[in-house]
């Protein structure tokens, strides 16, 4: 397991002390001379990342489609963790898509492979490679290039909303198809695509869809580093039409917060040279923007945040009744059961962050008195006004008197946990001191019931001051657990969206349980 920022820098390392992260890594992707699939029209190439874990490799990402392009920018920014001690092994793979069918793996079409690690990529900042068929044959004159970007401490992002009014027409039967581009001009005057909007057809003052792009992908994060935006009409041959473009900063964007808003007049250079009257060939205009500062664990302890800790323990039937030393709930007057163990050893630990000592506890999956209904999110103390246990004592002294009055049941419903405590993490951040910081301990025996409903609540609370330490009690299977971890690849909610930040760190007890406090801690 790796350490959740904040979580593991005590000193002291143990042998399964997680590599510690140098950063967070953009990579963009280009080809150029791929090969055509396609008889009628060019290939609709699109990438696929590939990262290899245990000699395996497992798809981690992929770009969106591009027609009929044999030269694709990639609007697609791949987002992986640099491992600066680890040999992080990445594949590209470049496939012809087709429509409806989506991306294909036959040997058809497949338009060639490249492989290389994520050192390389940062250390030489850009890489441009040939890329390879089966058996190591070259497809043809196709190369792929890589850029990479080190992702800086400031991981805001922003919020755009443009539209475009009035735009050159430059179709002879319907009206022109547009989509607007965002580059950013870096140093050496290279330009790097921030993103491409969807087509909006057959409309001359299109309305785009609102989009999010980090402050490091957009501008460096810096505010007057010059951008150039570019509005192009659709062509389903990928020969777009030039309609426009004009030059601006994140600085002057920031004039379309709250009411206001900016606009541009979208020049074509040609026509401004040959026609006298031109004025433009439309106008773009920012309708809004929002800026979110997205803060890390450091940030808010040193910002001089208290750590709230909540207690979240899984009494579904999978863990065994509690009157057989089977269980991993066994009421054993000699020794503590499996969930006391991780309790006491991961609660000690987090127990030096709090302030006030006082945890709340919460258990799920059990029926609870008087009326033996499921709940998915009960005081163990049966005090729903008020949850908190004084110390990790008082919490371990409420299991004990919870267990006899309950009923193990089920399912392993734990979305609802998450969301109680992100709804206390919002309430807090409302109050605009975000004096706490909330940090979420899940005891369970493995598989998740609800597993989109807690990837959707880990995705909303990965925009809160929370993290989540999932603890696995027991040998069962936890695949679960480590894919919403997302070491191997970015969490996403069932509709596609990327958790802002990583929040959640699963941690199998067994794997830590017979190690030294000092020990248990860098696991952490």
């Amino acid at each position: 397991p790796r350490a959740p920022a904040g979580m593991g820098d005590v000193p002291e390392p143990c042998p399964q002390a997680p590599l510690a992260v140098l950063s967070k890594v953009e990579l963009r992707v280009s080809c150029k001379h791929l090969l055509d699939r396609d008889t009628l029209n060019k290939s609709d190439p699109c990438v696929l990342l590939l990262m290899q874990s245990q000699g395996q490799w497992t798809e981690v990402d992929r770009s969106e489609v591009i027609k009929s392009n044999l030269n694709p920018v990639f609007a697609k920014i791949f987002t992986v963790d640099y491992y600066f001690e680890e040999v992080q092994k990445l594949r590209f793979e470049v496939y012809d898509s087709h429509g409806q069918a989506g991306v294909g793996t036959h040997d058809d079409d497949f338009l060639g492979g490249m492989e290389c690690t994520v050192g390389q990529i940062v250390a030489q900042k850009r890489v441009t490679k040939p890329l390879f068929l089966k058996y190591g044959k070259f497809a043809g004159k196709s190369t792929i290039t890589i850029i990479s970007e080190e992702i800086s401490g400031n991981n805001g992002y922003v919020e755009l909303a443009f539209r475009a009014k009035k735009l050159d027409d430059k179709d002879l039967f319907s009206k022109s198809d547009p989509f607007l581009e965002i580059y950013r001009i870096d140093d050496d005057r290279s330009e790097q695509l921030v993103y491409r909007t969807e087509v909006v057809k057959n409309n001359l003052s299109p309305i785009w869809e609102p989009f999010k792009v980090s402050l490091n992908s957009l501008c460096s994060c810096e505010e007057k580093r010059k951008l150039r935006c570019v509005v192009w009409d659709y062509d389903s041959r990928g020969k777009h039409d030039f309609i426009g473009e004009f030059f601006t900063t994140f600085e002057e964007m920031q004039k379309a917060m709250g009411e206001n808003k900016v606009q541009w007049d979208c020049m074509n250079p040609k026509y401004k040279i040959k026609k006298r009257n031109y004025k433009n060939s439309g106008v773009v205009v920012l309708l809004d923007l929002k800026i979110h500062r997205v803060y890390s664990f450091l940030d808010y302890i040193m910002g001089g945040c208290q750590i709230h800790f909540t207690v979240a323990i899984d009494f579904t039937a999978s863990n065994g009744d509690p009157r057989n030393s089977c269980s991993l709930h066994y009421i054993n007057p000699y020794q503590p059961n499996e969930y006391l163990k991780a309790l006491v050893a991961v609660g000690e630990i987090c127990q030096d962050y709090d302030s006030d000592k006082k945890f709340s506890a919460l258990g799920f999956g059990a029926r609870i008195p008087p009326k033996y209904e499921v709940s998915h999110d009960f005081a163990i103390n049966f005090n729903p006004d008020n949850d908190e246990c004084e110390g990790i004592q008082g919490v371990v002294e409420s299991y004990q008197s919870c267990l006899p009055k309950i009923q193990l049941y089920g399912p392993t419903n734990v979305a609802p946990i998450i969301s109680k405590v992100a709804r206390v993490a919002a309430d807090e951040e409302r109050t605009k001191e975000a004096s706490q910081y909330f940090i979420l301990l899940i005891l369970t025996d493995g598989v998740v019931t609800d597993m989109a409903d807690t990837r959707e609540a880990i995705v909303r609370a990965s925009y809160l001051p929370m993290s989540i330490i999932i603890v696995g009690v027991g040998n069962a299977d936890f695949t679960d657990m480590q894919i919403l971890d997302g070491d191997d690849g970015v969490l996403r909610s069932p509709k596609g969206e990327p958790v802002l930040r990583d929040i959640v760190q699963f941690v199998p007890f067994r794997e830590f349980k017979n190690v030294s406090g000092a020990g248990t801690r860098s696991c952490l």
